[in-house]
């Protein structure tokens, strides 16, 4: 049902997902090439990161309404997971050559972006075991019929 907590934790990791574009992944002291040409990396940035964090935010909001079928949802989830963890691993590959020509005296700082998918990685796992918890319940409950 809806009001179980799988749902709860999938809707706070696509807010997770969500609110990266209210924050920055990281900011940087001094202007580089193109990223950081306004001192900030953020997912609007590159369009790969754009489709991962929208991916991402609406594969965990329609996940919430698929609770009639839980394994189709725990898949679902699954694959949020995986997206919050292709996200900084994007996010690090697409700046890393920037940074490789960025000079010694530039300081990089990883702003509030760079812990949000860590969140949503985590609720994302949580769901999951809530939704197989689920699962299990109910299998157990119809052999008692």
């Amino acid at each position: 049902m809806i009001q179980r907590i799988q749902s709860v934790l999938l809707l706070f990791s696509g807010l997770g997902f969500l609110g990266q574009f209210l924050t920055d992944l990281a900011t940087s002291s001094q202007a580089l090439a193109s990223l950081f040409a306004d001192q900030k990396y953020e997912i609007q940035d590159s369009p790969v990161l754009l489709g991962i964090t929208l991916a991402g935010a609406i594969l965990a909001i329609l996940t919430i309404f698929l609770y009639q079928n839980r394994k189709l949802q725990s898949q679902l989830s699954g694959l949020v997971l995986i997206l919050g963890i292709s996200l900084p691993l994007a996010a690090f590959f697409i700046a890393k050559p920037e940074l490789d020509l960025a000079s010694t005296s530039t300081e990089l700082k990883a702003a509030m972006g760079a812990a949000l998918p860590a969140l949503s990685i985590v609720l994302s796992a949580l769901a999951m075991r809530f939704i197989k918890k689920d699962d299990k319940l109910v299998k157990s409950m119809e052999r008692l019929r």
